[in-house]
């Protein structure tokens, strides 16, 4: 036997608690003939009487009295579940946008940031220009470099080093190197291989992400921020750290939105998560 579904269980509900199908028919929107139907075919489903049929209406039969009164608590669960449900979406949001590889380093050490227990939501956005606090595009932004103005409130964070990588196994001989592409680099490291004039870049591509899965693939040489690299078991580094593409790293935020608990806690864990690993950051090798 197949199990009612809820909203036959719901339409039950209506006639029984209205005494009829007209009653039902006003509440749903559905024809009194068709509720009749689904209700039939409802006491099919259960293998029980529900009604007692009359000219005075729909009278609920003792199956019915008993069916009635578990529909109703499971009205009640649903609507606790709903309730909590809705407490989830009346929470704050705290917007964060950084550079993509910084992102995906957050998301690595997600419990350093947020957890399932905070009382406020997050928002991750891949963001490689500035970001405009004016209309509010996040209420953090992780810079690599200082803001020179603003209605902004800034800390000094971390140093960032870049170095090439190329894959455990590629060959020393091979002089094949991978590159973002033209049209989207826009940090010096996005444009530091192109910028060589003697490098053979033989692939290049549009997203970071991509970059770093045809390095490690053995695709050829690339650059990448030291505490993604230096991470990969797959890696090694291909020259030492390329001490041009070194960055101070910023914690931006609007210095209105900084009062807000929610966005001061965060702004204090991504604090303390890049001093956690400040040397892995500055290329020195170490995985924290």
């Amino acid at each position: 036997m197949k199990d009612a579904s809820w909203d036959d269980l719901q339409l039950f509900f209506h006639v029984a608690t209205g005494g009829g199908l007209s009653a039902a028919a006003a509440r749903t929107g559905l024809s009194a003939p068709t509720i009749g139907r689904r209700m039939l075919a409802l006491e099919r489903t259960t293998g029980r009487s529900l009604f007692s049929r009359g000219p005075t209406g729909y009278l609920l039969a003792r199956d019915g009295q008993e069916l009635l009164d578990r529909v109703r608590r499971m009205q009640d669960a649903a609507q606790a579940i709903s309730d909590w449900r809705g407490e989830v979406l009346m929470l704050p949001i705290v917007s964060t946008a950084a550079d993509s590889w910084t992102l995906r380093f957050i998301a690595d050490h997600l419990a350093g940031v947020w957890t399932p227990s905070d009382s406020f939501r997050m928002c991750y956005k891949s963001c490689d220009a500035n970001v405009d606090f004016t209309y509010r595009e996040a209420h953090i932004a992780i810079r690599h470099s200082r803001p020179d103005s603003g209605n902004v409130a800034i800390r000094r964070s971390v140093k960032v080093a870049h170095a090439a990588y190329q894959a455990t196994e590629f060959a020393e001989s091979n002089c094949n190197w991978i590159s973002l592409g033209t049209d989207t680099a826009i940090t010096p490291a996005d444009k530091w291989t192109f910028e060589q004039p003697d490098y053979w870049i033989t692939s290049w591509t549009n997203t970071p992400h991509m970059l770093f899965y045809l390095i490690r693939g053995g695709a050829g040489r690339g650059v990448l921020p030291c505490f993604i690299g230096d991470q990969e078991r797959k890696l090694v580094r291909a020259g030492p750290v390329i001490d041009d593409l070194t960055y101070e790293m910023w914690i931006v935020a609007h210095d209105d939105e900084r009062q807000r608990p929610q966005v001061r806690t965060v702004i204090d864990r991504l604090a303390a998560l890049f001093a956690d690993h400040e040397d892995l950051f500055a290329g020195l090798r170490s995985s924290g």
